[in-house]
């Protein structure tokens, strides 16, 4: 585990090459000899473990970094990095999707009448900022369909080919967690080649499968830690 400060002057702690789960990040963290309030805790309450298919994907920037993409016609990275930065977007509908895929798994004989009583209760444990629909890095947020995203990456740097896709990192943040994706064009497999493919395991954090992502969180709640 490496740790560093990013851009915005946040402390960042990172393992390379893994999309760790919750009990394997504590490892980490206890060999890495890392004092972390949140992973110390050992009374953790039961909570949901949904799944979520996610076809959307938002970038959050400020008002002078707006200007630059209308200049620019399209995103960059403002610091001349190879990597442009988007994250999930998980908003009502993949919320409502997740609970009723929850509820088959959990209650697969339950009646019509149970259903009605059992919607609307992952919004509880759904506290963390990557459900919140306003923007946390800055003022604006573009929201796109993830294929739109991956289409316009395939013609414009991938000579049409389909872009691979890769575990980059886990990285640590006081409060939250966040599984990286690297996506490349096949033209730089061996500049990425130490990343291992994304995984496709049933158990797997994060897994791309018939055009979106599927997420499976752990810990939503800010009461669990």
């Amino acid at each position: 585990m490496q740790t560093e400060r990013n851009r915005r002057g946040f402390k960042q702690h990172f393992v390379e090459r893994q999309h760790l789960k919750l009990s394997d990040l504590k490892t980490e963290a206890e060999n890495a000899g890392l004092r972390n309030k949140y992973l110390n805790k050992t009374n953790i309450p039961e909570y949901p473990k949904p799944e979520f298919h996610t076809r959307l994907l938002k970038h959050e920037t400020t008002g002078s970094a707006l200007g630059g993409i209308r200049k620019d016609g399209g995103f960059r990275n403002p610091y001349g990095g190879p990597l442009i930065w988007w994250s999930l977007a998980v908003g009502p509908e993949e919320l409502k999707d997740a609970e009723v895929r929850l509820l088959e798994k959990t209650f697969p004989d339950r009646m019509e009448v149970e259903d009605a009583e059992q919607q609307s209760f992952l919004w509880r444990f759904a506290t963390s900022p990557a459900f919140v629909e306003t923007s946390r890095l800055g003022t604006y947020r573009f929201t796109f369909p993830l294929q739109e995203v991956l289409t316009a990456y395939r013609d414009q740097f991938c000579l049409g080919a389909q872009p691979i896709m890769r575990m980059y990192r886990t990285v640590l943040y006081s409060q939250e967690v966040m599984h990286v994706v690297l996506v490349h064009s096949p033209t730089s497999e061996k500049e990425y080649s130490q990343y291992p493919f994304l995984s496709d395991r049933p158990d797997a954090v994060c897994v791309y499968r018939d055009g979106h992502f599927i997420w499976r969180p752990e810990a939503m709640c800010g009461t669990h830690w």
